[in-house]
């Protein structure tokens, strides 16, 4: 009776009962909604935020922000497809651009730590910067690869489920397990929670600061592996804006802005529903500026439940 009674009090319970019935009323007014096609569509756009998500689930529970992992994706998928286009394979492309992100997120941490400076800041910076430099290489010229490197945005498993999806899920179970099994999340836990109290506990913060980009910059740099397989072409700006979706989804799966506390699951949820708003609206021929409006309203009212739920904790 207890379990039962506290599942429905967790925020990942109520989102899946939003999405449900904002699945049955938009299949209603469009049955196409519960098309395969469209199902797999969804599946495929939720797929890399996914996976970013997941990377900003794990830097949040210990207070920190990476607002600069769209210009990441963009950078790094830029290198993948210069390097396809080059002949140098797709294997050593794609373990270059992952290591190009992971380097990108390392030094936006390690910047924060030399400079005692928020994280948030450092990354704004590193929008720039990032942006620049793939700028420069690419010189603006769009890469396209159409016909190279296709399997992973093609792929499906029973023809049904997207293998994009299959590794966003993989993205999840990882933080789960690092989060919940490892000495490393529960240190992102205590450091989230009481940085001052962690670091007089014995832990060393700024390592495992570190070690929190480093994982982040890995999927974000699998990210932008799926992403260009699935486009078929990179420029500068790929993947910009998907860091406030990202953060938006964390937050809305019911992990509050000052870390601490939070679930992977509600995470999950979280980029499910905002993947689902953004289909709904587009097969109810909603106005595409609307699903901004929607997105943000949604995180607003999901500061708002987590607030009145903590006051109703401590009262």
């Amino acid at each position: 009776m207890r379990r039962s009674v506290s599942i429905f009090r967790e925020q990942w319970f109520f989102l899946l009962i939003v999405e449900v019935a904002l699945a049955v009323g938009t299949g209603l007014i469009n049955p196409r909604f519960f098309g395969l096609n469209n199902l797999e569509n969804i599946l495929e756009q939720v797929s890399v935020l996914g996976l970013v998500a997941s990377g900003a689930t794990l830097l949040m529970f210990a207070g920190n922000f990476d607002i600069s992992v769209g210009a990441n994706i963009g950078m790094s998928a830029c290198l993948m497809a210069i390097m396809i286009k080059a002949g140098y394979g797709e294997a050593p492309s794609v373990a270059a651009g992952i290591l190009l992100a992971t380097v990108n997120s390392f030094f936006v941490g390690a910047c924060s730590i030399l400079f005692k400076a928020p994280s948030f800041i450092i990354s704004l910076a590193c929008i720039g910067i990032f942006r620049g430099i793939a700028l420069a290489f690419t010189k603006g010229v769009l890469q396209l690869i159409y016909g190279n490197f296709e399997f992973l945005g093609t792929e499906r498993f029973f023809n049904i489920i997207p293998l994009m999806f299959l590794i966003s899920l993989a993205g999840y179970l990882i933080v789960h397990f690092i989060l919940k099994y490892t000495k490393v999340g529960r240190r992102a836990f205590a450091i989230g929670s009481n940085v001052q109290a962690a670091y007089l506990a014995g832990i060393p913060v700024n390592r495992n600061k570190l070690i929190f980009f480093i994982i982040n910059g890995l999927l974000v740099g699998v990210a932008a592996t799926l992403l260009l397989s699935r486009i078929g072409a990179a420029q500068p700006s790929t993947g910009s804006g998907i860091e406030l979706q990202a953060i938006g989804a964390v937050v809305i799966g019911g992990t509050p802005m000052t870390g601490g506390r939070g679930k992977i699951i509600g995470t999950f949820f979280g980029v499910l529903l905002t993947g689902i708003i953004s289909n709904a609206l587009n097969m109810l021929q909603v106005n595409p500026y609307f699903q901004d409006v929607a997105i943000g309203a949604l995180i607003i009212v999901s500061l708002a439940v987590s607030a009145f739920s903590q006051r109703g904790q401590r009262a």
